[in-house]
């Protein structure tokens, strides 16, 4: 685990390139990650897929602030002075039956520089591309090519995944924040897609290590076509899945704990993909009752859930 500027700051968590989701439930299968190292103990955050993990402090200064010239020193206490205004201010927010708000609107590159993107090709565990650009009209275009084709190392059993990840949201001097979106009960998308089902993860980072890979996860589908599409996601209807695998104990998706938003295209269908997106946000439906879709039960003592 990198803890970033540990000598000057008193939080700590992921460097600046936020964890990608790799490791996602599809429609038909489920990828999972490698073999386990033995035990319940998570060394690295990313699960091994870290390219900056192990790092010396100075090298972690390098990649902060490549020049030399404390330029990231000066940014994060702009952005320190901002929340300071905001505290003394006072002014909470107060949302209202059927108010909604954008969480990422794509229309300048200052956006799409908030995500990451990776597919198994990036981790030679496979052959997909994929890539993540702002087009002519001010939307931002997720497209690749999935490949299925499993690489002959003996090792990798299923291939083919390419998946967008927003960075870890954060205050000022990288302390960890979360997205507090309790006040809403739904997540809404403005998509324009293939006809593909694309998965919707919504990454939960915990405190302990076993909860460092938690994520909620629904399905989007999408019609294809020319015309746009709005998705309304319920919050209720998200599913608790770690490492590609659905868990067997669920519970409600804790809205003040999300950490960062993703797509992922892993549908197991060869071939090109492409889905536009205008904006991610969250709404308030006061009508929307269910608090989670899926019943649980007790089961033996002697079962051991995943």
């Amino acid at each position: 685990m990198i803890v970033i500027l540990s000598k000057w700051v008193a939080a700590s968590g992921p460097p600046l390139f936020c964890r990608s989701c790799r490791l996602v439930q599809s429609v038909a299968s489920v990828h999972t990650s490698s073999a386990t190292n033995g035990s319940f103990s998570e060394p690295y955050r990313k699960g091994g897929y870290g390219k900056y993990e192990n790092l010396s402090l100075r090298e972690e200064l390098k990649l902060l602030d490549p020049r030399g010239k404390l330029e990231m020193f000066k940014k994060e206490f702009k952005l320190w002075m901002e929340e300071m205004k905001e505290l003394a201010i006072n002014d909470p927010a107060i949302v209202k039956p059927g108010d909604s708000d954008y969480v990422f609107k794509f229309n300048n590159q200052e956006v799409m520089d908030e995500f990451s993107v990776v597919s198994d090709k990036d981790h030679n565990e496979g052959f997909s591309e994929c890539e993540f650009r702002l087009n002519k009209y001010k939307k931002a275009v997720f497209k690749g090519v999935l490949n299925s084709r499993v690489p002959k190392d003996g090792k990798i059993q299923r291939a083919g995944y390419c998946n967008i990840t927003s960075k870890r949201v954060r205050k000022s001097f990288m302390r960890d924040s979360f997205y507090e979106w309790f006040a809403y009960t739904h997540l809404i998308m403005r998509v324009r897609g293939d006809g593909r089902p694309y998965m919707v993860n919504l990454h939960r980072e915990g405190c302990f290590d076993l909860t460092w890979n938690d994520m909620f996860c629904y399905i989007l589908y999408t019609r294809g076509g020319p015309y746009w599409q709005i998705a309304k996601i319920p919050f209720s209807k998200f599913y608790l899945s770690s490492k590609g695998r659905v868990q067997d104990k669920q519970y409600p998706i804790p809205l003040n704990h999300i950490t960062c938003v993703g797509i992922t295209c892993a549908d197991e269908a060869q071939g090109p993909f492409q889905l536009e997106i205008d904006y991610i946000g969250v709404l308030s439906d006061p009508s929307h009752t269910e608090e989670f879709a899926y019943e649980m039960y007790e089961v033996p003592r002697y079962v051991i859930g995943n």
